[in-house]
């Protein structure tokens, strides 16, 4: 199916079914983003766009999902966070007016909308409640970067991967066998943990060992929860 046989999503039916932000619209406001947004499809491998680039923009997943990174010195990826349907993309970037402080990359085929920059910038002036709801979100990502900045200075290798193990779980649940709904290579999960490929491989093969994962080429089902809690000391 071509991109342009594909019915384009309108932002209210999208927000009940993906709770996104757009539910805070007024119709007029709504009808305004559906007739200025571009409607895009990508495959897996795509980049979004790169840090450091300038952006006219900013994205709503409609499906699929998208890992948001920041690259270092030494050309290594830090997974940042996955986009997945409902959410937003590249928003700070847009209000701040800075070039992009990340890259993003499709994991899983999606379908977003690309919204013009200066549509997020009138309804922060003009709609209240969308723009505290915009607030909020960015107010909650800035917990989770000190969350993880916490993790990584004071908890080992092993808890921080057994924690993003749980995190996965809970933002993409499981298939109809039990697996995570998101697939990642080691490496891509060694870019979350902040670790080496090498480390991932060993001690997800101690959690095999342990009974605590089952695996089967990238993914991934949890058979003990309760132990990678344990690990992971995240409710301690």
């Amino acid at each position: 199916m071509k991109q342009h046989d594909i019915p384009v999503p309108f932002c209210d039916q999208c927000s009940m079914e993906n709770g996104a932000l757009f539910k805070n619209l007024t119709r007029e406001e709504a009808d305004i983003i559906n007739f200025e947004k571009e409607f895009r499809q990508f495959r897996r491998g795509d980049i979004l766009y790169k840090e450091g680039s300038r952006i006219s923009g900013f994205y709503c997943i409609h499906s699929g999902i998208i890992k948001v990174f920041k690259t270092g010195l030494d050309g290594k990826e830090q997974i940042i966070r996955f986009a997945k349907p409902g959410e937003i993309i590249a928003y700070r970037s847009v209000l701040s007016n800075e070039v992009a402080c990340t890259s993003a990359k499709v994991i899983d085929d999606c379908q977003v909308c690309f919204i013009p920059s200066e549509i997020l910038i009138s309804l922060v002036k003009s709609n209240p409640t969308y723009a505290l709801e915009i607030l909020k979100l960015a107010c909650h990502e800035l917990g989770e970067a000190n969350s993880f900045i916490t993790d990584i200075a004071q908890k080992t290798v092993r808890e921080r991967l057994a924690e993003i193990l749980l995190l996965l779980l809970n933002d993409f649940c499981i298939d109809e066998q039990n697996y995570l709904k998101i697939s990642l290579t080691r490496e891509e999960l060694a870019n979350i943990v902040g670790t080496a490929t090498e480390s991932v491989i060993r001690l997800l093969s101690e959690f095999k060992t342990d009974k605590l994962v089952e695996l089967n080429g990238r993914k991934i089902k949890i058979l003990n929860q309760k132990g990678l809690e344990k690990i992971s000391n995240v409710f301690n």
